[in-house]
């Protein structure tokens, strides 16, 4: 009997269908117009598009709310309150990308659909990887994600710094999907199935030391790794920040990252928790690595978005400690710095989008100097997102680093406690390099800022996200928290 396609198929698949409905509907769009000046429709078109997909994430918030998790396609997709959570958090990452990208793109010369095409293709893989319960469907919405980011990194095609970044995170790229693929296989050979559920009945009948189970683990972890950007496979994320457009480099730290972590906590937490005694470890040491490595890369740093690229890579190895404590609070410490990783990386990079002139791209530390003096408000917006990344309060980034560190302390894990202390102190340095550019040195030219109305709102928007989530934690630790541990907590 052939399978129906239902209503609660229908239901649960929502936000990834119009995703790719109002994708495709760019495309047209974008052929039709004729005057480049009417390219910024192709950002309302896709503001609209992502307006209309919140609205289908909150009927998924409501009906998880009153029935719990709801199945779709057999159960290879979910509804539950871990997919609320990160379709939440794309949406609003995909939101700020676009509205920064209007008056950048138009400095670029490069103002066409595709662009906001991509952005939503690469937004329903990682839809698909938050829902996804099934291995198949894990491998191509990870694949759709990727090779929308592979194209994004490289939109700017006549720079050769972009050309190059595209070309390392595509080959590096397609190296790490093949050891996920061969991990996902060696999963699939041990229970003869790809759906999570039998494979984790699979794997707890087995020795965490079977040397094939350890093979699906060290193949699996390798394709995760990369993309998080983890040490030691982290080598593509400075190229491919510096040359992809500064939106860009703001999704891809943000909205992948999120992404890539939802399929890892899937992962770890489901068919391979009964193998953690051979996983914990190894997440412990590159934790520790992308800590060392990222850290100590950023202090030679005179790049902006080279330095967040490996403060990124040192946030990833925080992120880790999470999954190395794997409680309740190692795994609320990971959805919350995701949280406010997002406003905080993306305020920051929403000031270097601003600073975009003709001709010159005015991304190194050195081109903040003045802007105290010219844009006294930017500033002060940026003072408080690089406290922010540095775990310092009263900002929402404090709360991610005490939510690990308090996991990391409630499970004896002493020693990497006190090296991620040690790291907020080296990472205290380098960030307030860029404060210290901004108020205390001068500039025969003081840094301009293209200010349109979007980048304002994005960058005020994340401003006060940043403080707000600070002071105000309680709803935003019951979304970001307590609906990923119900959907993932034994």
């Amino acid at each position: 009997m052939t399978p129906q396609f239902t209503a609660t198929d229908f239901f649960a698949l929502k936000p990834i269908l119009l995703l790719c409905l109002f994708g495709c509907g760019i495309l047209l769009l974008d052929f039709l117009i004729k005057d480049n000046r009417q390219r910024w429709w192709n950002a309302v078109t896709a503001l609209l598009g992502e307006i209309i997909t919140g609205v289908a994430i909150w009927q998924h918030q409501q009906d998880v709310a009153v029935s719990g998790v709801v199945q779709g396609l057999g159960g290879a997709i979910v509804v539950d309150g871990f997919s609320v959570f990160f379709n939440w958090l794309f949406v609003g990452a995909a939101i700020l990308a676009i509205i920064i990208s209007v008056r950048y793109l138009e400095i670029e010369g490069e103002h066409r659909g595709e662009y906001y095409a991509l952005m939503l293709f690469a937004q329903a893989g990682m839809a698909a990887l938050a829902q996804g319960y099934e291995l198949v469907t894990l491998f191509i919405g990870l694949e759709l994600m990727a090779l929308s980011f592979y194209v994004l990194v490289g939109y700017l095609r006549d720079q050769k710094r972009a050309n190059e970044g595209a070309i390392k995170y595509i080959l590096l790229g397609a190296f790490s999907s093949g050891m996920l693929a061969y991990g996902f296989s060696i999963l699939y050979g041990i229970s003869g199935s790809t759906d999570l559920r039998e494979i984790a009945a699979a794997v707890a009948q087995r020795d965490p030391s079977d040397p094939v189970l350890i093979l699906a683990l060290v193949t699996t972890l390798v394709g995760l790794f990369f993309k998080i950007s983890a040490v030691p496979f982290h080598m593509w994320a400075p190229d491919a920040y510096e040359g992809a457009p500064t939106p860009i480099t703001a999704y891809i730290s943000v909205a992948s990252k999120a992404a890539s972590f939802a399929l890892m906590l899937r992962l770890l937490m489901v068919p391979l928790w009964s193998a953690r005694e051979a996983w914990i470890p190894v997440l412990g040491v590159v934790a520790l690595a992308s800590m060392t490595l990222g850290n100590i890369a950023a202090l030679t740093q005179s790049n902006m978005k080279r330095l967040i690229a490996y403060s990124s890579i040192s946030h990833a190895g925080y992120m880790l400690l999470g999954l190395v404590a794997a409680n309740e609070a190692g795994l609320k410490g990971i959805s919350v710095y995701l949280l406010v990783y997002m406003f905080m990386n993306y305020g920051a990079l929403t000031v270097v989008a601003a600073m975009r002139r003709e001709n010159e791209p005015a991304e190194e530390v050195d081109d903040l100097a003045g802007l105290m003096s010219r844009h006294p408000g930017y500033a002060i917006l940026m003072l408080i997102f690089m406290l922010s990344l540095a775990g310092i309060p009263p900002t929402a980034g404090f709360l991610g680093k005490y939510y690990i560190f308090l996991a990391l302390l409630q499970t004896g894990h002493y020693f990497l406690a006190v090296a991620g202390a040690l790291y907020v102190a080296v990472a205290t340095y380098y960030y307030f390099r860029i404060v210290r550019a901004v108020f205390l040195s001068d500039s025969t030219e003081p840094a301009t800022l293209h200010v349109s109305r979007g980048v304002q709102v994005a960058v005020v928007a994340s401003g006060v996200f940043t403080l707000l989530i600070f002071f105000y934690p309680e709803p935003f630790l019951s979304l970001a928290g307590d609906s990923v541990l119900l959907a993932l907590l034994p």
